[in-house]
């Protein structure tokens, strides 16, 4: 399987933190988190084919990572030319991913092993996987609805949940695809905050009929979104 990263945000959340660095550059247990990432897809699921989609001071992923050679994984690179949203961010990766089926993840997305990574690929059986979390905070986050047979039927950006229904789950921000998806996104509309969101393309790919299973990672996952959560996972790992 391949795998899509994005990684093109600036992070305006964390200060100066990235004021010449890419969010997924920032570093927990002295590495960065986009390593973190490509080393647990490499050794959890075996992918060896990366993507990463860069913007915000690009370079410095490229000048890490190279090739991937050091890694022992392929890597390739696009780049989000304008930060206008994710929901086309994915797209320099369409004519990468051909017909294959894919896993996108956003780069600060932070899964510490023992990782949920093969629990998602083995849960790849209808057209598609959502990674969801249980028990966070559906305010900072977006809300993944699922019926009883868990197939997601709607997903709620975050703060938009009035209620918070029994069937609501936290949107892990890791996702895997069929490449049809690029045929959903191609047909976005700016969201009233004016942006393009990846969301609205998942949604539209199940309002279509496609069936995207919701699958509850059992183990530890962090969203590196602000220095505060950047110093948690750091002190943990020193404990």
């Amino acid at each position: 399987m391949k795998a899509v990263i994005l990684a093109a945000g600036k992070g305006t959340r964390m200060g100066d933190l990235t004021a010449n660095l890419p969010k997924p550059m920032v570093q927990v247990e002295g590495k960065p988190v986009l390593e973190h990432i490509i080393e647990g897809l490499r050794d959890v699921s075996g992918v060896r084919e990366f993507f990463i989609i860069t913007g915000w001071c690009g370079h410095v992923i490229r000048d890490y990572f190279g090739d991937g050679q050091r890694w022992n994984v392929r890597i390739n690179y696009g780049e989000q030319k304008v930060q206008d949203g994710t929901g086309k961010a994915a797209d320099p990766a369409k004519d990468w991913v051909g017909d294959e089926r894919f896993l996108l993840t956003y780069g600060d997305i932070l899964l510490s092993p023992p990782t949920d990574y093969a629990l998602l690929v083995e849960s790849f059986q209808e057209d598609g996987v959502i990674a969801v979390k249980d028990g966070e905070d559906l305010t900072k986050g977006g809300a993944v609805i699922l019926n009883e047979q868990g197939f997601m039927t709607d997903l709620v950006e975050k703060g938009a949940l009035k209620e918070v229904p029994s069937n609501a789950f936290y949107n892990a921000g890791i996702y895997l695809l069929k490449p049809r998806i690029f045929d959903y996104t191609a047909k976005l509309e700016k969201s009233p905050r004016g942006e393009y969101e990846f969301t609205d393309a998942l949604k539209a790919s199940v309002k279509a009929g496609d069936r995207l299973r919701g699958v509850t990672l059992r183990k530890a996952w962090a969203d590196v979104r602000d220095p505060g959560v950047l110093a948690e996972l750091n002190a943990k790992k020193k404990s």
